[in-house]
């Protein structure tokens, strides 16, 4: 793994009049587009570009409604895979590896079945396949936030348990306040656009796939990763120790499994 201190260049596009920011890592390397999941921005892999570079050169959006990427009116799949698409071809990048966490992961391996002369392997941590549950959404506890406070501790104190992650990625506001780095009726509303089957798109393609698994995951069971890697040609397994979030658990695991996968590309 590389020892070379990597910082992204913040960039972005417009997309229908809507900002899409996103951090380009930068370097000689191939291209790796990292997608993360709800209640995260692209700079939570700037660990793995650094442990990547300087063979692979690491490009990592803020999603649509997250971080510095503006709100959008429309949080369903395909706008996710669009989105990805048009960064893609912004950066001027043919191919890239598609890595991407939980819903993040789930728009990896849909951008590979919609386009799959984009992709040349998928990389899915925690990226659910199966999703039947019509209940309420796993992430409804964000609802009881407030999307903007007058200040920075009024907004930390507001959010109780998720002060200590998102503490560093409250943004400033117009009139000198601070807002959440996503909205809580936006996150819900993409979160249950996660639900359903997606085993076609995962199963679809042929490109070589590693598929992520916390042994702790409180999403997938060790049975359904593992049939998940199963039902699908030429996709390996890596488990680490850790829960649903386990690249921010395990990050030296994750890297190793990884940089790993991605050695075994040629």
């Amino acid at each position: 793994m590389g020892g070379t201190s990597v910082t992204g260049i913040r960039g972005e596009l417009h997309i229908d009049g809507r900002r899409l920011s996103y951090l380009d890592f930068g370097g000689p390397g191939r291209p790796l587009l990292a997608l993360h999941g709800h209640l995260d921005e692209g700079q939570s892999w700037a660990q793995l570009a650094q442990a990547l570079a300087p063979q692979w050169r690491v490009v990592a959006p803020d999603q649509r409604g997250h971080g510095d990427s503006d709100r959008a009116d429309s949080y369903t799949r395909d706008d996710y895979v669009a989105d990805a698409i048009a960064l893609l071809d912004h950066l001027g990048i043919e191919q890239a590896v598609t890595l991407g966490h939980s819903g993040g992961g789930i728009t990896a391996f849909q951008v590979a079945a919609r386009h799959p002369e984009r992709v040349t392997a998928i990389v899915n941590v925690e990226g659910p396949v199966c999703d039947l549950n019509d209940g309420p959404s796993a992430l409804s506890f964000v609802l009881s936030m407030p999307y903007t406070a007058p200040d920075r501790q009024t907004l930390l104190d507001a959010i109780g348990p998720l002060a200590p992650m998102l503490g560093d990625r409250l943004r400033p506001t117009a009139d000198g306040g601070r807002r959440l780095p996503f909205h809580p009726q936006d996150t819900i509303t993409s979160e249950e656009g996660t639900h359903g089957d997606h085993w076609a798109d995962w199963t679809s393609t042929g490109c070589p796939a590693l598929f992520v698994l916390g042994r702790d995951s409180q999403v997938i069971t060790p049975e359904e990763g593992r049939r998940i890697v199963a039902r699908r040609a030429d996709t390996r397994l890596a488990e680490l120790d850790g829960d649903h979030f386990a690249h921010t658990t395990d990050p030296d695991g994750f890297a190793a499994a990884v940089t790993d996968f991605l050695d075994s590309l040629g």
